[in-house]
């Protein structure tokens, strides 16, 4: 069973908007082009270890994709998570080529490419302190995880002495045959089904857009951002109210529901919730009545009245994109 779905992970979200918002000649922005790149290739990979996952008995394990859960200042990410009755394991999914070295004895990762070598954060010791924020939230669930390599030519080595790391490393090919390894080890059942679904829902709840820890990674400010709705055709910022429609000066086009990726933006980027006059502020509308229509039309969640009524989303990235 999938209790969350796969959709575009929040951290491309975050780093795609940032780059919208962020001014052209930012200094910040080449790196935050090689992240996003390098996580967008991720995601690929992700999308094609799907097929594999699909397989699994939907019965017997609970599938959740894209955790994002809050640790302190920093961000505990996790790809895809899979529950079943007995264990949990944490999955890392990896889409790189070349030759992929785990250095055990020197906890190093090393990637070599056309005779070019590049070290790069162990993903056995994230896993690890994945698998150590876990315990802490249930201390009485058995968490294993695994680190599986999508990209079909790149060769696995391992050096160094502890041999135990090949066990928690794998090809996606191989995963169904880890799977069974893990049935054999964890045959207590430790959690009933509804205990499951109590975790499962846990998780989903605790999931947070990790835009703070972006932020910081970067040392950026909200107040660099630039506001305003975009056009979802061309990107430019900001569009204009014309004849009930969003009007772009850049592309001469015109368009109804702008407003619901420019919340998209807002959400991700500024706050989870936002009042009328903060929508008019962000966008620049003059009329309390037109915001008023406009977050209606939004089909958002809302709580309290008049001036105090805030509006927050179901999920992120917002369902009305996803149609």
């Amino acid at each position: 069973m999938i209790a969350k779905k796969r959709t575009i992970p929040l951290k491309i979200l975050i780093l795609t908007a940032l780059l919208r918002r962020l001014p052209k000649n930012h200094i910040k922005r080449p790196q935050i082009l090689v992240e996003l790149s390098r996580r967008i290739a991720g995601f690929k990979g992700e999308e094609s270890f799907d097929f594999y996952l699909n397989s699994l008995d939907e019965k017997k394990y609970m599938i959740i994709h894209d955790l994002n859960l809050p640790d302190g200042k920093y961000n505990c990410q996790i790809d895809t998570l899979l529950l079943s009755s007995n264990y949990a394991l944490i999955i890392e999914i990896k889409n790189m080529a070349g030759k992929l070295i785990f250095d055990t004895d020197n906890d190093q990762f090393i990637q070599i490419v056309n005779g070019s070598e590049k070290g790069y954060a162990d993903p056995i010791a994230q896993a690890e302190r994945q698998k150590e924020y876990f315990k802490k939230l249930f201390p009485t669930l058995i968490v294993d995880y695994l680190i599986v390599f999508t990209n079909p030519h790149s060769i696995l080595s391992f050096i160094g002495k502890n041999t135990q790391i090949k066990q928690r490393v794998c090809k996606s090919h191989s995963f169904l045959k880890k799977i069974e390894v893990f049935k054999k080890i964890y045959t207590d059942e430790i959690l009933t089904s509804k205990d499951l679904r109590k975790v499962s829902r846990t998780l989903i709840k605790m999931n947070t857009p990790p835009t703070a820890y972006i932020f910081e990674k970067y040392g950026i400010k909200k107040s660099e951002l630039i506001t305003g709705i975009h056009c979802p055709n061309c990107s430019f910022l900001p569009l204009v109210r014309e004849k009930r429609k969003w009007f772009c000066p850049s592309c001469q086009t015109f368009s109804k529901d702008a407003h619901l990726y420019g919340l998209q933006d807002y959400f991700l980027l500024f706050n989870s919730k936002i009042t009328n006059e903060e929508f008019r502020k962000f966008t620049s509308c003059k009329s309390s009545n037109i915001a008023y229509k406009l977050l209606l039309m939004c089909d958002l969640n809302n709580s309290g009245t008049n001036k105090g009524r805030t509006y927050f989303p179901n999920t992120l990235p917002l369902e009305n994109l996803e149609k």
